[in-house]
């Protein structure tokens, strides 16, 4: 089973230091006299609750995100630390990639995944008072369908109709049989779900302006919104896990430097911190002082290209910019000698990972990028491009210039703040190259949203018709040996197409102060709070 693989790995990696053996030439090639990283996988989905104590009621933890929110409303895209604070959601990922009941009561299927029943648990109601039943999910679900930019769009439109058989139960019948359907509803907002709603009398109250009034089931409800400055909230007492939560408040404040971030947990200004990049992590994990939750993840740290203009949509202009990066040099200068290499879309552990895969990665061949690019410009074309990344990666937009300089390629460099790279930059498709840190942990619908033609992640704009077929296969089979060869057999044709520049295994961390218990998390950082509870006297 592959949840007894992983659990396998995750308690062999709490018990010791993994030698992980990094990039030594290039965006592919491991050498085994690289540096060893002392970065490991270590408490990925949160602590062990049974093993830290009576929970203790009261007081306000403070969170530290790496960008400000821009919505609370799942259908627009974004990323959003506090949504399952503020909303809780209607299915939830397991370390297997499966899905199991949160705040609904159960979602099978009576006829192998074309036809799917969602039972509501009995009594819930949203923040305001009003119930979630079976009309609010209808709402919810349909305003996905309605709205084409929503990022669950491309899950919502799989669905030929819906319908509640009773005020608790939805049935959705589906175009055509998808054995993975709940999934969809047990994503985080930022990569689109239909398993988080919103109260129907708050949508018809604020409508357009939802995503600033939010109103949901979830642990806690808003207070107030101060952008570049804080988000609180605080308990909702009609929660429907009883005693629960146990903190009064939660208060998010938006700290995108990352030195400045990192410091303020240090410091004690925040209790919690949503790191990102590796400089991060690195730290934490040598400060006896503080507690690490991460899990590598797939995909992880890598360079979009963009098909869809010059020079990206020349497979040789891709090829060169991975034979052009030393990474070991990246490694030794940017990464504490500990960067954990990715020659591949799924993490070399995963079932759906092979060998084939990675040997079809280019090595480190600075000749042979001057080659591919000195043909690329018999044929016409201009090889110089521009890279556009955030501020916090203005070190390695000038060592990529660096490294293109010294094969003949002019690199002109753009940087952003988080905020404004999101949204201009990467969701808009506005970029030759760019930089990312997209993780997940269950190939479906991860490696959908980044490969699949139309991915509400694949920002590059990639598009193969035989990969989208095994997609496909995978995501409708019940067969896990058919679902796993098709997963390998995306992973083989991605590094074969070039599709992103791998570079390294995501960074995705909490990093929490030791009185920070009850820690329940998924490996892309986005939390669970109800159990979440402070080792210290309430304020």
């Amino acid at each position: 089973m592959r949840w007894q693989r992983r659990r396998a790995r995750l308690v062999g990696a709490i018990a010791a230091i993994l030698g992980i053996v990094v990039v030594a030439s290039g965006c592919g090639a491991a050498d085994p006299a690289a540096t060893r990283a002392d970065i490991r996988s270590v408490n990925a989905w949160g602590g062990d609750i049974a093993s830290e104590g009576a929970p203790k009621h009261g007081g306000t933890l403070r969170l530290g995100m790496d960008r400000e929110i821009v919505s609370f409303d799942p259908t627009v895209q974004n990323a959003n630390m506090a949504t399952f604070a503020v909303y809780d959601s209607l299915m939830k990922l397991t370390p297997d990639g499966t899905a199991q009941p949160y705040l609904a009561k159960s979602m099978d299927s009576p006829d192998g995944g074309l036809t799917w029943r969602l039972e509501l648990r009995p009594d819930v109601k949203f923040s305001d008072g009003t119930p979630l039943d079976a009309d609010a999910v209808l709402v919810n679900v349909q305003r996905h369908i309605d709205k084409t930019a929503s990022p669950a769009h491309p899950y919502a439109e799989q669905i030929a109709s819906m319908r509640a058989l009773d005020p608790l139960t939805v049935e959705f019948t589906l175009k055509s049989p998808l054995g993975s359907f709940p999934v969809v509803f047990a994503q985080s907002i930022t990569y689109g779900t239909l398993g988080v709603i919103i109260s129907p009398a708050a949508l018809q109250q604020y409508g357009d302006d939802i995503g600033r009034h939010p109103v949901g089931a979830g642990p806690f409800r808003f207070v107030e919104w101060i952008p570049d400055s804080r988000l609180v909230l605080e308990r909702n007492p009609n929660y429907w896990q009883p005693d629960q939560p146990y903190l009064d408040q939660l208060e998010f404040r938006p700290l995108p430097d990352t030195e400045s971030r990192y410091a303020s947990i240090q410091n004690g200004d925040v209790d919690l911190i949503f790191a990102a990049y590796n400089q991060e992590l690195v730290r934490a994990f040598e400060d006896p002082a503080l507690s690490v939750y991460y899990g590598p993840g797939s995909a992880g740290e890598y360079l979009y290209f963009n098909f869809a203009r010059a020079p990206f949509d020349d497979r040789r202009m891709r090829e060169a910019v991975v034979r052009a990066l030393d990474m070991k040099a990246l490694s030794a200068s940017l990464y504490n000698n500990q960067l954990v290499t990715a020659t591949s879309l799924f993490d070399t552990d995963s079932p759906d990972h092979t060998e084939a895969a990675s040997q079809e990665w280019p090595t480190y061949d600075p000749e042979r990028a001057k080659q591919l690019i000195a043909e690329y410009r018999a044929s016409g074309g201009n090889p110089d491009f521009t890279l556009k990344t955030t501020t916090a990666r203005t070190q390695f937009g000038e060592f990529l210039q660096a490294q293109m300089a010294a094969v003949g390629i002019t690199v002109k460099l753009q940087f952003y703040d988080l905020a404004q790279y999101s949204s201009q930059v990467v969701q808009s498709g506005d970029f030759d190259l760019t930089t990312t840190v997209s993780a997940f942990d269950a190939p479906f619908p991860g490696a959908s949203r980044l490969v699949q033609t139309g991915g509400n992640t694949n920002y590059g704009k990639y598009s193969n018709p035989e990969v989208d077929k095994l997609l496909a296969t995978a995501a409708s089979t019940s067969d896990e040996a058919e679902r796993t060869k098709a997963y390998q057999q995306v992973e083989l044709q991605v590094n074969r197409d070039l599709v992103a520049c791998w570079l390294s295994r995501s960074y995705l961390a909490t990093i929490a102060k030791p009185q920070v218990k009850g820690i329940d998390r998924y490996t892309s950082r986005d939390m669970f709070y109800a159990r979440v509870w402070l080792d210290r006297p309430s304020q």
